[in-house]
């Protein structure tokens, strides 16, 4: 034995994850370990670490969703930061969420200030009215 791990348990044939049982990806288990070990309460229900998976995984989804239309978008077929970045402040409740967050090589959303585009003339005004 190399000392790593724990020695083979038999496991029974019905054995599922609880991710598996709760149909979701993110790993329900060891969100159960680190809020245990977290310290955040004395006792953790069995529900809460199911329900903060839940949470996280919608969360990852629609950025990831958002962020994929971003990328297409600028016709590209990988997601960067910068997609990542264009998806969460574009959407309202998104950036309300993440606001005060810093994404590394993001970059910032295409703007620029009123004042400081060229005034209109009245001749450039008299052409747009045609």
């Amino acid at each position: 034995m190399s000392g790593k791990g724990k020695a083979s348990v038999k496991t029974s044939e019905n054995a599922r994850t609880r991710s598996a049982k709760a149909g979701l990806q993110f790993p329900v288990g060891r969100l159960h370990r680190h809020l245990k070990r977290g310290n955040y309460a004395q006792r953790i229900a069995a529900g809460a670490p199911v329900y903060l998976a839940s949470v996280l995984e919608y969360l990852t989804a629609e950025i990831l969703e958002l962020a994929g239309n971003a990328c297409r978008d600028n016709k590209k077929t990988r997601i960067t930061p910068r997609h990542l970045q264009l998806a969460i402040r574009n959407d309202e409740e998104l950036n309300k969420l993440l606001g005060h967050v810093t994404i590394a090589q993001g970059g910032v959303l295409p703007n620029i200030h009123g004042v400081l585009l060229p005034k209109k003339t009245k001749k450039d005004e008299s052409s747009q009215d045609v």
